[in-house]
């Protein structure tokens, strides 16, 4: 069953139709968080919106065909996410000792929680395609909820915020020591300097936002009250309560639009 599994793996990552449509879901990957930025911005200028993925997926359903959008957007991300799951399958170990078998394993998890996140962003996309309106906020408020019912629900609750907000760190760390460059082929010249910029400022922006949503979240555990957890949008919220907080919700904004233009040259310069 596991070389059958491999088999198969090897297979779909040597398909030049299924790499293009991959690497279609970075694109779709970016014109979500650009959204996202977009809708920050609005926020932070006092209008109304919802600053996450769930909002940025009903921005796109309320634009023309924006129903056919979502689903390229579903079927980029949901093949972007099978790609991230068959590169776990694949991956090796090329020491043969324990440092490389703890590696090989490090990055096996770090695929298949790529390849979760980009599934679920798909379903999310299809859903709404569909005519689904989720509320992320409410979502996470009431999934808090029923965590914080359940014996031990509030350590395991803290668990997941401060994996998050661990999530969020590296994100910062990676941007700041650029290390995202080790899976990109980046050109030299100004186009590959512009790539990098764009990725320093856009991990910087995205680990602040999911570093807030952890904190929220740990909150939400150590005082179990559930209201106090929230995703992006919450995130945005928090940030709007703190001194200067529009103009720290604008570099975020920015930021994120920063990280999807990112990610769109991603498609093009990933290793895949």
């Amino acid at each position: 069953m596991k070389t059958s599994a491999k088999h198969l793996a090897r297979e779909a990552e040597s398909s030049t139709v299924f790499e293009t449509v991959a690497r279609a879901g970075y694109v779709a990957n970016g014109i979500v968080h650009a959204l996202i930025g977009i809708i920050v911005l609005v926020v932070a200028s006092g209008g109304d919106g919802e600053g996450d993925q769930a909002g940025a997926m009903k921005a796109v359903a309320g634009a023309p065909a924006g129903f056919i959008v979502l689903w390229l957007i579903a079927i980029g991300l949901g093949a972007l996410g099978v790609w991230h799951a068959v590169e776990s399958i694949l991956a090796r170990d090329l020491s043969g000792d324990a440092k490389g078998a703890a590696r090989k394993w490090g990055r096996r998890l770090a695929e298949w929680g790529q390849a979760l996140v980009f599934l679920a962003l798909g379903a999310i996309a299809a859903a709404v395609a569909m005519g689904a309106r989720p509320d992320a906020e409410e979502t996470t408020e009431d999934a808090s909820h029923g965590l914080l019912q359940v014996p031990g629900g509030p350590i395991l609750l803290t668990a997941i915020g401060l994996g998050i907000a661990i999530g969020g760190v590296s994100f910062i760390v990676m941007g700041a020591r650029r290390s995202f460059r080790k899976r990109l082929r980046i050109p030299e010249g100004r186009l590959g300097r512009g790539v990098t910029v764009l990725g320093i400022i856009g991990f910087v922006a995205k680990g602040v936002a999911l570093a807030i949503v952890g904190v929220l979240l740990v909150i939400a555990g150590v005082a179990t009250d559930a209201e106090t957890a929230g995703g992006l949008d919450g995130a945005v919220d928090a940030l709007l309560d703190l001194a200067l907080g529009p103009a720290l919700a604008w570099l975020v904004g920015l930021g994120l639009i920063a990280y999807g233009a990112f990610t769109v040259a991603r498609a093009r310069f990933a290793r895949m």
